[in-house]
């Protein structure tokens, strides 16, 4: 999820586990710190964009580490505010603020590395998107409200906030559910036979989901919204590259996408150049992750740098588009 989100998730556990045993604004920073450290791992250099992208999300967010972490943070705090005897008040507090934000994150479709060093391999639900206000909002309308009321009608605002958060993505894997239900049967209904199929939730919302079915040669793309008045969905089909994928599949970064994306990704060739992009983020035609892998000849690709070719789209057009279709109202998407 965002920073703001997990600043505030952050800081609402911190106010719930640590109460009025110390002061609530120390709860609110130290939540916000410990909501922030594990995305500082973005700010280190892997060496070209695809590393960058794939290894965002391990070490920092796997359980393992961050549970070995959560003492020493708590034996720093209570040391520098003098609260010896709230060690293990502080440790629970900064373990949990650790350990909700991988969690968290894991609600997203990006991929997060939870179990290592045991396994790498990307976990993501996928049913809320990395920015949604429904969820934001609470948390933040509860921590404030228990840093500014000077009794337990503060801390009742901010664990509200937390529980209408959490009910938040029950809701959200609820409504994932019901897309995936509909997105099969309209595939049945119209005999498209498909080897795997995406259910995300488009930008800031759960009404409206974004479907994308992968066959050996095309991808599909639709898209429904829970306010539909008719289940039936609109596919459009495009080129995988699946001829070009089987020849750079050894190609290490092609590999290393193919897997990190669940194989939800296509290859292509523009001016000579091999793009490999991840469908999951994004949606026709722009993409979050689409990377310019070099001249595709080279065929172990070790001699250029992947470069990030991200496209984002228009917003003056894709936003009203959002909200119509979020609605209900079978537009067409924006190209």
């Amino acid at each position: 999820m965002d920073s703001l989100t997990q600043i505030a998730l952050g800081s609402a556990v911190g106010v719930a586990v640590m109460g009025r045993r110390t002061a609530v604004w120390k709860a609110a920073l130290w939540g916000a710190v410990g909501g922030t450290l594990p995305d500082l791992d973005a700010f280190i250099n892997h060496g070209n964009a695809v590393l960058n992208m794939t290894l965002h999300r391990a070490e920092s967010h796997a359980l393992f580490w961050l549970t070995l972490l959560a003492p020493f943070l708590a034996w720093l705090v209570s040391r520098i505010h003098g609260e010896p005897a709230l060690f293990k008040r502080w440790w629970l507090a900064l373990w949990l603020v650790l350990i909700t934000h991988p969690l968290l994150d894991v609600m997203t479709v990006y991929g997060t590395q939870l179990l290592l060093p045991f396994t790498n391999y990307p976990y993501g639900v996928g049913s809320v998107f990395i920015i949604d206000p429904l969820y934001t909002v609470p948390l933040i309308v509860g921590v404030v409200a228990a840093l500014r009321l000077k009794s337990t009608r503060g801390l009742r605002w901010n664990a509200a906030g937390l529980v209408l958060s959490s009910l938040y993505l029950v809701w959200s894997v609820v409504a994932q559910q019901q897309a995936t239900q509909v997105a099969r049967s309209s595939l049945q209904q119209q005999g498209l036979a498909v080897d795997a199929l995406l259910v995300t939730p488009a930008p800031f919302n759960t009404l409206l989901w974004r479907l994308v079915a992968m066959t050996p040669t095309h991808y599909l793309e639709g898209h429904y919204s829970l306010l539909d008045k008719s289940p039936r969905i609109t596919w459009t089909a495009y080129d995988r590259g699946g001829a070009l994928a089987a020849q750079h599949a050894r190609h290490p970064y092609v590999a290393r996408i193919a897997a990190f994306s669940h194989g939800f990704y296509r290859v292509s060739e523009t001016d000579g150049h091999l793009f490999v992009t991840d469908l999951r983020m994004g949606q026709e035609p722009a993409y979050t992750f689409n990377f310019d892998l070099g001249i595709a000849e080279v065929r172990a690709g070790l001699n250029y740098v992947p470069m990030l070719k991200s496209a984002r789209p228009n917003i003056a057009t894709a936003l009203p588009w959002l909200w119509r279709r979020m609605w209900g109202d079978p537009v067409p998407p924006p190209r």
